[in-house]
């Protein structure tokens, strides 16, 4: 109803309440069923004035009263208590006398009716027009002040989906009480067995505050039941009015790596970013992409955005454009093969970068595989152009993209890159260019990461495939790998290989059975089948080999690899040979150098 329909309507309702009040005070204060006298006549007209009149001062008849609360009360006290105020004054100065008894009453029956019609009104509300047969039942974890939020806004909230049932908190304070109307089910230990007592439809966990390893133990127990499982945006998205509290996302495997993300030592990549001219290699590529909206954030002179396939290269241009338009960062695409020396050094003669984050690679496992003279190819010649290039344009710090697959590597993209590792040490000691690698786990997100495959499997009804139920593997997120780039750039002598402490290594059948669950779906429902480890694949990955570690961290989570020996001259060899050898041959010859396995000692002949 508009409030020019419903204003007409409340001053009436509230002049019948008015006059019934002050007859009805009459009648019970003197006994007496003659009401109509001229002190009562006169108080009558002058409470209903002054209360139409203090109504409208007090913003009374403006109220959304299915929303009533304390500062409504606090109006209606005013506007009550100012209008008798007034009545006794006027019975002072009229008839000389000033009937407080009568008074006192009347102010007693319009707060009691007139406050009671209003929350009345919000009560019918809750309890019958907000139609709750539709809603989900939803069960609270978490019973603070992010927890009783989510509830108001839930209980507000007419079109919210969404029926509050039960909280689930730890803090055995809470435990048996009512918060909100709401009662404290229990902790964490007992949220199957509320779900399942309570008919839940919908768990949200509305703990802003939760580390990862916390959220990861919640979900667990989530995982049990049928419910489907939500969490509360980011507390300072919250704050700023990003993100409203009763927008919740669904929980996602990134929550659940229990790993809380690395932090940056921001003045040190100032110095290396911010105002420079960066180079990126394979900008258009999942973690190339990354780098680059990271190292935007640091306002460089200039972003070289470096890449072969140009539809890739032309939407991280557009992305960056419209993020960061408000910047003087001038953004370059350049469309070139790592494999065309020439191509390499014109682009790093022409832009003259200070700082080449080298994240281009044929990075597929099992198609590596099939086409080894391939990662020769990109991995190797197209990283050597890209040093190369780099030395003799003087950049000052290289940094190179590897693998955990380079770490005793059973597999060509691994070999590949434990080659393209040593290229890099080896320049660092020929070249005025600081050169370094950052070797970390699987990616989630990326374009070879195991999560894409298995969210279209879960898409079409499974079932998901894993290769071997007790396959691990390291993980981290796109933002976090890219993170530990930047701060690696920043740290680097020359000739390290950085490493980031991942944590605990996740089995791959374990993620597997999270993304079902996070999907929505049961395990029973879409299954998971063994398919068997394909050529070159290992049950877990090594972030260091045993003669390359150094134990102390140089920087929270990040350790440093020692160099190890460089095989250049086999190198060599199997870039100018492999073209006359066949794929198995490829092969053998790549695994044999990056493990060591050479019988003649090397001489080092690449030259910069």
């Amino acid at each position: 109803m508009a409030y020019w329909q419903r204003l007409p309507l409340l001053i009436f309702i509230d002049s019948c309440i008015v006059l019934t009040a002050i007859y009805f005070s009459r009648f019970l204060v003197n006994a007496t069923t003659e009401v109509i006298t001229f002190p009562i006549v006169l108080s009558s007209i002058v409470i209903l004035l002054s209360h139409h009149f203090f109504s409208f001062l007090f913003h009374l008849y403006k109220k959304a009263w299915e929303y009533a609360s304390v500062g409504e009360l606090i109006s209606i006290i005013k506007a009550v208590t100012f209008s008798i105020l007034v009545a006794g004054v006027i019975q002072a100065l009229v008839i000389q006398e000033v009937q407080f008894r009568l008074l006192t009453v009347t102010w007693l029956l319009n707060m009691s009716i007139i406050g009671g019609s209003r929350f009345c009104w919000r009560m019918f509300r809750d309890s019958y027009l907000i139609k709750v047969n539709n809603k989900k039942r939803t069960l609270i974890v978490g019973a603070g002040s992010a927890g009783m939020m989510v509830v108001r806004q839930l209980s507000k909230n007419n079109e919210a989906d969404l029926l509050p049932v039960g909280f689930i908190d730890d803090d055995e304070k809470k435990h048996k009480l009512d918060i909100l109307g709401i009662p404290v089910i229990g902790g964490i230990k007992d949220i199957e067995i509320s779900v399942n007592k309570f008919s839940i439809d919908n768990i949200v966990i509305a703990i802003p505050s939760l580390s990862k390893k916390e959220l990861n133990t919640i979900f667990r127990e989530c995982a049990k039941t049928k419910a489907k499982t939500q969490i509360l945006p980011l507390l300072e998205d919250l704050m700023t009015g990003k993100i409203s509290v009763n927008q919740f996302r669904d929980v996602q495997v990134e929550d659940l790596l229990g790993r809380e993300p690395i932090h940056l030592d921001i003045n040190s990549i100032s110095e290396n970013i911010t105002n420079k001219v960066v180079l990126v290699t394979g900008a258009g590529g999942s973690i190339g992409s990354e780098i680059c909206r990271q190292i935007a954030h640091f306002n460089p002179r200039q972003l070289v955005l470096l890449g072969h396939g140009e539809n890739s290269i032309y939407s991280i241009e557009l992305e960056l454009k419209e993020t960061f338009k408000k910047t003087n960062i001038n953004f370059v695409p350049v469309i070139a093969d790592l494999q065309d020396e020439k191509k390499m050094l014109n682009v790093m003669s022409t832009y003259l970068p200070d700082t080449v984050y080298h994240a281009a690679a044929h990075k597929h496992v099992p198609l590596m595989e099939q086409n080894p003279e391939e990662a020769i190819k990109n991995n190797l010649i197209g990283t050597m152009n890209a040093a190369k290039a780099a030395s003799w344009n003087k950049v000052k710090t290289f940094v190179m993209i590897s693998t955990d697959k380079a770490v005793n590597p059973t597999s060509v993209m691994g070999a590949s890159k434990r080659l393209a590792e040593m290229i890099i040490q080896y320049m660092d000691g020929e070249s005025e260019t600081k050169f370094v690698a950052v070797r970390f786990g699987n990616v989630l997100g990326s374009r070879g990461s195991v999560i894409p495959l298995f969210k279209k499997q879960i898409e079409k009804g499974g079932p998901v495939t894993v290769t071997h139920p007790d396959m691990v593997r390291y993980f981290m997120t796109i933002p976090e790998a890219s993170r530990l780039v930047l701060q690696a750039g920043s740290l680097a002598h020359g000739g390290e290989i950085f490493v980031l402490d991942m944590g605990e290594p996740v089995k791959i059948v374990d993620l597997a059975k999270n993304l079902i669950r996070l999907s929505g779906n049961s395990i029973e429902d879409i299954g998971i089948e063994f398919t068997g480890m394909r050529p070159g694949e290992k049950l877990f990955e090594e972030l260091l080999k045993e003669d390359e570690v150094h134990e102390q961290q140089i920087y929270p989570k990040i350790y440093v690899g020692k160099t190890s020996t460089l095989y250049l001259q086999e190198i060599d060899e199997i870039i100018s040979n492999y073209s006359n050898l066949d794929k198995e041959e490829i092969r053998e010859m790549l695994l044999s150098i990056a493990n060591n396995k050479v019988v003649s000692k090397p001489k080092l002949s690449v030259s910069v």
